[in-house]
């Protein structure tokens, strides 16, 4: 879904991160941890990392195995500078608990720890999570240091009210529970893909059907569940979505306007018809390839033929007519489900002669992804960079390759 960099002060209220950790990353989000020194007196690497599957840093010359990497993403070449490479891939840098002391250094610009410095070069959206006593929370000098950060755009969630760490203390400066954090954060996420407000997505989704005669078919596997990752997860960021789907069976998200194409031919037309007004095309249905060249009426009956030979013709080039017709400024995304390790050989190959933007490839011989699975392993390949992403669940692919759209769209602006 989202790549979180998650910033961990000391307080006693670290240990409220862990359990952060843990729903975020139920909910598929990607999460990095840094730590200051004093916190681990609370809280050890440890701990974080069993949760993350990554390396919790603390100091500036910490070694990063993944090299400023979430996790799931391709492990960068080069070896980069920790505090920037964790920054500029993070979608949200949270810092929770954020004790007084560090509120006042970033209020201030210090860069003296990996925490700091990273909250320095961050372009992301920052929030905080203040957790202290609350006579320091109240203090005009953390009042002050907050309003200075909120004043750059920080957002800083304010704590909530009870039992404080000193024994009969009562009063605010509680870190809000971990459910709450996260919240904030995907609303925060939400708002800031703005890009894909009122953005007008078309989207192909299922597997097409070529009769033979009025019961039997040549089809495919595909079972509809990427293209309606794609569509849903364009419709929560707040895109006006269309589907054109092929004999899905599933149900399609609520605010979606639909179209049923359940041929190639019929696929074929309805794409073209929506071509003129989208300004993103995720061609993620499975077109048959072949079909017959003559339909039979009703049904054969074994006993009519004591064998049946079809003779077939190739389906139209959707994706290479409609990648031909395109109009400035729309971004076309194709996939395609390749077969051993030429897989991304292939897919370069087809984003070369069709003309795409990217295509999104997947290995179906690699068994529980792909056709009919609730999960997919796929690589994002453009004409100047590729991005792998590792196994996990359609929705949370589909987020991954909308971030690519959204990177695609943002680099397109910037040359123009």
């Amino acid at each position: 879904m989202a790549r979180i960099l998650l910033g961990v002060t000391g307080g006693i209220a670290a240990y409220k991160s862990l359990e952060f950790v843990r729903l975020a990353t139920a909910r598929e989000h990607a999460v990095r941890v840094i730590q200051t020194p004093a916190s681990t007196r609370f809280v050890g690497r440890a701990s974080f990392e069993a949760l993350t599957g990554a390396p919790t840093l603390v100091g500036d010359h910490d070694a990063d195995p993944l090299r400023g990497a979430f996790p799931g993403e391709q492990i960068d070449a080069h070896d980069p500078i920790t505090h920037l490479a964790l920054a500029a891939k993070a979608d949200l840098f949270l810092i929770a608990p954020a004790s007084a002391n560090t509120i006042a250094k970033l209020a201030h610009g210090f860069a003296d720890s990996l925490l700091t410095s990273s909250a320095l070069a961050a372009r992301c959206p920052v929030v905080l999570a203040p957790a202290m006593n609350n006579l320091m929370y109240e203090h005009p000098a953390t009042q002050s240091n907050i309003a200075r950060l909120e004043s750059r755009g920080v957002q800083v969630i304010t704590p909530a009210v009870g039992r404080l760490a000193s024994r009969d203390e009562h009063g605010i400066g509680r870190l809000p529970e971990p459910q709450q954090l996260l919240e904030a954060c995907e609303q925060r996420l939400s708002a800031a893909r703005g890009l894909f407000d009122g953005l007008r997505v078309l989207v192909t989704a299922g597997g097409t059907r070529e009769p033979i005669d009025d019961v039997r078919f040549i089809g495919n596997r595909s079972s509809g569940k990427m293209g309606l990752a794609l569509a849903q997860a364009a419709l929560a960021r707040g895109a006006e979505v269309t589907l054109i789907e092929a004999n899905v069976a599933l149900a399609s998200p609520a605010g979606l306007r639909v179209i049923h194409a359940p041929t190639a031919a019929e696929m074929q037309r309805a794409c073209e018809e929506g071509l003129p007004r989208c300004e993103v095309l995720l061609m993620a249905a499975a077109v048959a390839d072949f079909r017959p060249k003559a339909r039979f009426d009703g049904k054969i009956k074994k006993q009519q033929l004591p064998g049946l030979t079809l003779d077939l013709e190739p389906t139209p080039d959707i994706l290479a007519r409609l990648a031909g017709a395109r109009q400035p400024r729309q971004t076309i995304v194709g996939f395609a489900a390749e077969h051993g390790e030429r897989a991304l050989a292939l897919a370069q190959q087809k984003l070369q002669t069709k003309e795409l933007d990217a295509i999104v490839v997947n290995d179906i011989s690699k068994p529980g992804i792909g056709f009919e699975s609730d999960a997919n392993e796929v690589t994002i390949i453009t004409s100047s960079w590729q991005q792998a992403v590792a196994k996990a669940s359609k929705r949370s692919v589909a987020e991954r390759i909308l971030d690519a759209v959204a990177r695609l769209r943002s680099e397109g602006e910037a040359s123009r």
